[in-house]
C-alpha cells in the first residue's frame, strides 16, 4: 500500500463518521450548542466539509462545490468561497442553519467523492509537490492532505461528542 492508498482509505472513512454524528438530530438540534462558546454539531460538520472542499478544490485548481450547487442556500448562507468557518465568532456560527442533517451529509459525501477521485489520480511522487511556500519548511501536497484529514477527524469527533450530549 502506498501513501495515496492510505490517504484514500482514510478519506473514505469520513462519510460514515459524519453520518453517525448527524444521526437522529433535527434542524434545531443541529444548531444547539451544548454550552456558551461551544460549537453545535451542524456547524462542526459544515466547517469540516467546507475546509475539505476549499482545500481540495484549490489543489485541483477547480471551483468549490459550495459555490456551484445549492448547498449554501440550504444552510442559510451565501455561496462565499472564503467562508469556511475559520475564525468564526458566535454570530457567524449561529448563522449556519442547515435545513436538516441530510443537506450536510449530502454536501459532505459530494466533497469526499470528489476528493477520492482526486486522490486516486495521484502518484506517490505527486505528494512531494510544494503547494504552499509560506511555511518553513514549505508545505507539500501530501502534508496538506494530511492536515485536512486531521482537521476533519478532530471536528467529526467533536460533533459526535456534542450529539451524545444533546441526545442524552
Amino acid at each position: 500500500m502506498d501513501a495515496t492508498d492510505v490517504l484514500t482509505e482514510a478519506y473514505g472513512r469520513l462519510p460514515d463518521l459524519v453520518a453517525g454524528a448527524l444521526d437522529g438530530l433535527d434542524a434545531a438540534q443541529l444548531r444547539r450548542a451544548p454550552a456558551d462558546g461551544a460549537n453545535p454539531v451542524g456547524w462542526q460538520i459544515w466547517h469540516l466539509t467546507r475546509i475539505q472542499d476549499d482545500h481540495v478544490a484549490d489543489m485541483m485548481g477547480e471551483p468549490q462545490l459550495w459555490t456551484t450547487g445549492d448547498w449554501a442556500a440550504r444552510c442559510g448562507l451565501r455561496p462565499d468561497p472564503a467562508d469556511t468557518g475559520f475564525g468564526h465568532g458566535p454570530e457567524q456560527i449561529a448563522a449556519v442553519r442547515p435545513e436538516d442533517g441530510g443537506v450536510l451529509l449530502d454536501y459532505h459525501r459530494a466533497v469526499v467523492d470528489r476528493s477520492l477521485g482526486y486522490l486516486r489520480g495521484l502518484s506517490p511522487a505527486d505528494l512531494d509537490r510544494v503547494v504552499d511556500e509560506n511555511w518553513d519548511p514549505p508545505v507539500t501536497l501530501g502534508v496538506r492532505l494530511v492536515s485536512v484529514l486531521d482537521d476533519d477527524f478532530q471536528h467529526v469527533g467533536q460533533a459526535a461528542y456534542v450529539r451524545g450530549l444533546i441526545l442524552r
